[in-house]
Formats: structure tokens, sequence, C-alpha cells
């Protein structure tokens, strides 16, 4: 076993109190594509920007170009949980793990097994209208030809948090209070760009940070170890 992974399984095998943070980078070993990357979303070239698309501006404004990016970019049908998704669900199943953090909204981390999740930025798994606040499910809006609309004619989007929108203050604090509670915080495929999520990680108190990615964080000089791997790769050799 490499020296770094089993340090690693050292750390989690004497850790009470796990919580793993985690980015685009745990979903792409999936098939789901990232933002930030030389080749993800927002490198790629469209008639508005992406950051634009995905505004709450935007959407209100152009709700049928929002649908079109919508269905070309951000839904990826059949993808399934990957190593990284079913370790981390394991960990949670023997009471390791107290909490996922995550920045994704895709709904993998579920689909796993896991059943404590925090999703920061919401999931594409659940709809709303924004007239009446009706709710629907995935089915719905993914195989909607055109903009979907709700019985009352409302548009109804998916419950993401949008540019020029705030995070759900329930789960900022429900997170805020897992991360400072965790003696082991796992970052894992996550650049730490993002904020106000990627600032979260400073109210961690214990004594073992971890990062994964395979890129340079803001944060490797912190960490007690760190891993310039993909995290699925990584999370598939430990047990």
């Amino acid at each position: 076993m490499d020296e770094k992974i089993e340090k690693l399984q050292k750390l989690i095998d004497g850790a009470d109190r796990v919580v793993f943070f985690g980015g685009a980078g745990v979903s792409t070993e999936s098939g789901i594509p990232d933002f930030r990357s030389v080749d993800g979303l927002y490198n790629q070239k469209y008639k508005y920007p992406p950051e634009e698309i995905l505004s709450h501006s935007f959407f209100e404004r152009y709700p049928d170009e929002f649908y079109r990016f919508y269905r070309d970019k951000l839904v990826v049908r059949n993808a399934q949980p990957n190593a990284a998704h079913r370790y981390l669900a394991e960990l949670e199943r023997r009471g390791k793990l107290r909490a996922v953090v995550t920045q994704n909204i895709d709904g993998l981390h579920q689909a796993a097994g896991s059943r404590n999740v925090l999703e920061l930025h919401g999931t594409l798994l659940k709809n709303y209208c924004v007239r009446c606040g009706k709710r629907y499910g995935a089915d719905f809006v993914q195989n909607a030809r055109e903009t979907p609309r709700c019985s009352c004619g409302g548009v109804v989007r998916p419950d993401i948090v949008l540019y020029e929108e705030g995070l759900d203050q329930d789960v900022m604090t429900r997170a805020v209070t897992e991360i400072s509670r965790a003696d082991l915080l796992i970052i894992g495929g996550t650049s730490l760009a993002v904020y106000p999520a990627a600032g979260l990680i400073h109210y961690f108190r214990g004594p073992h940070l971890v990062l994964i990615n395979k890129s340079a964080t803001p944060m490797d000089g912190l960490a007690e170890l760190v891993i310039a791997e993909k995290i699925g790769e990584v999370f598939s050799q430990l047990h």
C-alpha cells in the first residue's frame, strides 16, 4: 500500500468523528463534468457565459435559454455513484462518518446510501414552482421538452442555488456544526475556490486535516496529508 494511502487509512481508523467536504471532483469519475477545470463547463463557449446562464436574473429573464443549457450540460442521465461515494456511505454505516458536506447537486451521495448529506448548493432531484411552490420530482423537469410549467402556469425550477442567490442558512449552520465537531476532516475533489462554501473549513478545529485533489488548493499548507490523485482511486484502496 502506498505510504500516503496507508497514512490516510490509519487516520480514518483512529478517528471517531470523520466529516467529508467535497466538490465536483468527487463526481467527475461518474461522468459528470465539473465547472472550473480546463475542459469544464466554464471554459466552453455558449451564446452566454455559463456563469450568466446559471444566475437568478438570467433564469427569470430567459427561462427557455436556461433550460436549454440545463438539458445539455447539467443533466447527466444514468450517472452512478463511484468508489468515492460508496466508500463514504460505508464509513457512515460503520458509524465513523458523521456527515458529507457537498457542493455537488447530483444526488449521488444519497444514491450510494449516505444519509446525512448537507447539500450546500441544493439538488437537481428536487424542483418547485416559482409561483405557488408546488414540488416536482426530477423526471418532471428532465423530461420536459420546453420550459417546465406547473399546473398553475408558473415556471418550475430546480432547487439549486443560482448565482445571485444566498445559500440555505439552515444547511450552512448544520455544516458548520458538523465540521467544528470533527476530529478528522477530509476535503476531496474541490479546488476550494467557491465561497462562501469553501470558507466553511475555517470552522474546523480538530487535529487531522486531509486534502485529496488532483490540483493544488489554497489550503494545502495547512493539511497534515495532501494526496494529488483522483479521489475515487484513492478511496478504492481503503477499507
